[in-house]
């Protein structure tokens, strides 16, 4: 119960007994007042009523005293209290407020930190911009861009294709020179990286549709005729080249402009009638590896018909092998058929010997067996 819950009724019954005691005592005045013709007989009365009535409100002062000092003594009791528990609460607050305002410390260092990576990232990228800004200006020549492109399409073909079947800068008899070319077998396929960006750029920068289109139709008349001078000047199958030419397009966003989102697939169309395919380099990749893989079929038929030849001289070092050992084994015949003879011989002149001595002697068996034992296979 709050201090206000304890002190309204006390207050307030205080108040009700003086009011009482006031009415009381006007009362009595008044009726003194009129009773003034009565003489001293009233007075006195009059005196003893007002001591009684101040001998009662003594009394109820007292008692009102008493039970409101000790509804103050509870009241403080319990205020003391409720302010401990609310000073315990304080604390733990302070206790919590103050691991929390570490915690937003070390969370305002960390971002701080954070901040400070952050800002040094962005002079980076700023640095990086700045630099990219700087090749672009320098790129803006044509002939440096043009020379990037070429040096970008060298790194593409040799990380793809043995450097053995790529040719840089092959030079045709008509003096033009072709800024790649792959060998294929006996033929070569070359490859352009001069490409019409500036048009490109035209047509991106246009400030409106109208400028768009007549942007676009420009490219679109620029692109066919480098298409025709690709074909011109590097299609020369009297030169060693196959009937076709790939148009290296440096840029996926060029080649999606100039290929993907022609309409009417007129450019495309026109570039494979005159035996020019567009590439960009996703394109370019997928090509190179399917060539990567002919490469690799060629160098197995290669290998396999160096194989073939090989085991060709072996079937003839065979045949040679099988006749010696043919003319070992009519040699070996031979040698069977004079041992047989000899044996023979040998047979009677050992009866004859025997007959003459009239004695029978093993040293002719002995010395065949001697015989037979030097000659291997004659037994067989």
């Amino acid at each position: 119960m709050t201090t206000g819950a304890w002190l309204g009724p006390v207050v307030m019954g205080v108040a009700v007994g003086i009011a009482v005691a006031v009415l009381v005592v006007v009362w009595q005045l008044r009726a003194a007042l009129a009773r003034r013709d009565d003489g001293d007989s009233g007075l006195r009365l009059l005196q003893q009523q007002l001591d009684a009535l101040r001998g009662q409100l003594g009394t109820g002062l007292s008692g009102q005293t008493q039970a409101l000092a000790q509804q103050l003594s509870q009241l403080t009791t319990q205020v003391n209290e409720r302010l401990r528990e609310s000073l315990d609460v304080v604390q733990r607050s302070q206790a919590s407020v103050g691991e929390r305002l570490d915690n937003t410390a070390r969370v305002v260092g960390d971002v701080q930190r954070g901040l400070g990576e952050l800002r040094e990232a962005t002079a980076k990228v700023f640095e990086v911009g700045r630099s990219v800004n700087q090749l672009h200006d320098i790129l803006k020549a044509p002939k440096l861009r043009g020379g990037l492109g070429e040096l970008l399409l060298g790194d593409l073909l040799a990380q793809v294709l043995p450097a053995e079947h790529v040719v840089l800068q092959h030079e045709f008899r008509s003096g033009e020179r072709v800024d790649a070319a792959i060998k294929l077998g006996d033929g070569l396929v070359p490859i352009d990286a001069k490409f019409p960006l500036e048009d490109f750029r035209r047509m991106i920068d246009a400030p409106d549709d109208d400028g768009r289109v007549r942007a676009r139709k420009a490219f679109v008349a620029r692109v066919r005729k480098h298409v025709d001078d690709v074909a011109s000047k590097y299609v020369l199958p009297d030169e060693g080249t196959y009937d076709f030419a790939l148009m290296y397009i440096p840029a996926e966003n060029v080649f999606y402009e100039a290929i993907v989102r022609d309409e009417g697939r007129e450019l495309t169309s026109y570039a494979l009638e005159r035996k020019v395919i567009p590439v960009s380099p996703n394109t370019l990749y997928a090509y190179l590896q399917a060539i990567a893989l002919g490469l690799r079929g060629l160098r197995i038929e290669a290998q396999a018909q160096e194989v073939m030849a090989q085991l060709g001289r072996m079937a003839g070092d065979l045949g040679k092998v099988r006749d010696d050992m043919r003319l070992a084994g009519k040699h070996l015949g031979n040698a069977q058929q004079c041992f047989g003879a000899a044996e023979r011989r040998l047979d009677k002149f050992e009866q004859r010997l025997a007959v003459a001595t009239g004695d029978e002697s093993p040293e002719p068996e002995r010395a065949i067996t001697q015989l037979e034992l030097r000659v291997p296979g004659a037994a067989s």
